[in-house]
Order: C-alpha cells, then sequence, then structure tokens
C-alpha cells in the first residue's frame, strides 16, 4: 500500500471526506480492475465488490450509474424501464468525460457530473463492501447503507 494516494485516487479519498465518510481509499499492488481480480487482491467474495456500470440514455444522453455486485450482470431492459428511455453501455470516452475516471477505476462518487443511480438490492446481503476508488489499484470499504447515503441511489433488482 502506497503512503501517498495516485491524484484520481486522492480525489476519490476527498470527495468522501466531503460525504463526511471515515472510509479509507487504499492503492493495492494487484490490479482490481474487473469484480473477479478485485475480490482475490482484497480476499473478499466477488458480490462484495461494487461495479460501477455507465450507461447513458440514447434519446437524452443522460449519464445512468449502475453500482451492481460483482456477482451479477445488469438487466438493461430494467434499466430502461426505470429511466423512461432505452439505454445503451456507455464508451470510454463518455465514462471519462462524465466521471472524470477511467473504465475498471470508476468510484460511486467523486464524479464530475450528477448521475442518475441504482443500487444492486443484492449488495445489502453483505456487511462490508468494497468499491472502485479512481484507479484500477484503488478501492475502499463501505457497507451497503453507506452507498446508499452517498450517491442517493434507488435500489432496485437489476439481474
Amino acid at each position: 500500500m502506497a503512503e501517498t494516494l495516485s491524484s484520481s485516487a486522492q480525489k476519490v479519498q476527498d470527495a468522501l471526506h466531503a460525504l463526511g465518510m471515515a472510509c479509507q481509499v487504499v492503492e493495492l499492488p494487484a490490479t482490481t480492475r474487473s469484480a473477479k481480480e478485485a475480490a482475490h487482491a482484497i480476499g473478499c467474495q466477488v458480490g462484495q465488490i461494487v461495479k460501477s456500470l455507465v450507461f447513458r440514455g440514447q434519446n437524452s444522453n443522460t449519464p445512468i450509474l449502475a453500482l451492481v455486485s460483482g456477482a451479477n450482470r445488469v438487466n438493461e431492459k430494467t434499466l430502461s424501464t426505470l429511466v423512461a428511455e432505452p439505454i445503451q453501455k456507455a464508451d470510454a470516452d463518455f465514462v471519462r468525460e462524465k466521471t472524470g475516471f477511467a473504465i475498471g477505476g470508476v468510484p460511486p462518487v467523486g464524479h464530475r457530473e450528477t448521475f442518475v443511480t441504482f443500487i444492486d438490492e443484492n449488495l445489502f446481503q453483505y456487511q462490508e463492501i468494497w468499491a472502485a476508488a479512481g484507479t484500477p489499484h484503488a478501492v475502499f470499504k463501505l457497507t451497503p447503507d453507506e452507498l446508499k447515503q452517498i450517491t442517493d441511489g434507488q435500489i432496485i433488482t437489476v439481474t
């Protein structure tokens, strides 16, 4: 674990502190780019990893954030129904433009823009979960209730 955080990880740490959270961002030597890699690096279950998946409304171009258990896949039809328009998975340029972070390190907070946010109800079966913190090596631990608090996301069934 590095003593000083990279600029992207520090941005997430600052956002967490601004939200009143005591969570600590850590940067690991192993990659946390995928849920499986993150679970291995942290030593937790894949389901405890929060995947931050960015979608966009096809008509409105609105950014949509789905915070999903690493064990699940998003049913895009469900999200489309919830936002009342067709959606598509965002490309890397859209993700960076809207969040300020690259795919593989997108955190649930600290974005450049406000997102419509949905949280996978399956995350609530765990006492602690882990989310990306700005880089493919940075993560932070929190509870599902804290995730709900800091994102104001709507809890849904994503599968």
